[in-house]
């Protein structure tokens, strides 16, 4: 682990000029999928609590984001991401005890995430922040749609 980097690392809540390099990140990440227009997601964030939507910043350069969310039940993390270049060197870490304590401070009791079951690599990630398997199903629906997802996704 590189404290150098963690150390110079800021976080700061996300500002509408990042979202050119924020939407970078996320397609180097590979967190952009053809039903989930990145643009939409980042203005429906803005339109809702943008005070939970950080960025990570390193030289002048966002190198991290992380979308939380609290409807007042659970809290929710998305889109947490990382340089793919910078990854194993604390900053997911960092920049996701920022939002716990956040969450926290607004008395979340709980986050929630939810993980593809065949990205083992960023299970594992969770798992070494103390998530678990919650053994429950995750359902969803889709209200607006670019595209069906398909049956593996």
């Amino acid at each position: 682990m590189s404290i150098e980097i963690i150390d110079h690392l800021t976080i700061r809540t996300f500002c509408p000029e990042d979202e050119p390099a924020v939407v970078d990140l996320w397609q180097r990440c590979k967190l952009v999928v053809p039903w989930n227009d990145p643009h939409k997601d980042i203005m429906s964030k803005l339109d809702f609590q943008p005070d939970l939507f950080f960025v990570g910043v390193l030289d002048g350069a966002v190198v991290a984001t992380i979308m939380a969310g609290y409807e007042g039940h659970r809290g929710w993390i998305n889109y947490l991401a990382v340089d793919p270049a910078l990854r194993r060197q604390g900053i997911g870490n960092k920049i996701m005890v920022h939002a716990e304590a956040i969450l926290r401070e607004l008395g979340c009791p709980k986050i929630n995430l939810q993980v593809r079951e065949t990205n083992q690599d960023i299970i594992a990630f969770y798992e070494s922040l103390g998530f678990a398997n919650d053994h429950v199903i995750s359902l969803g629906k889709r209200l607006h749609s670019n595209q069906a997802p398909s049956p593996d996704i």
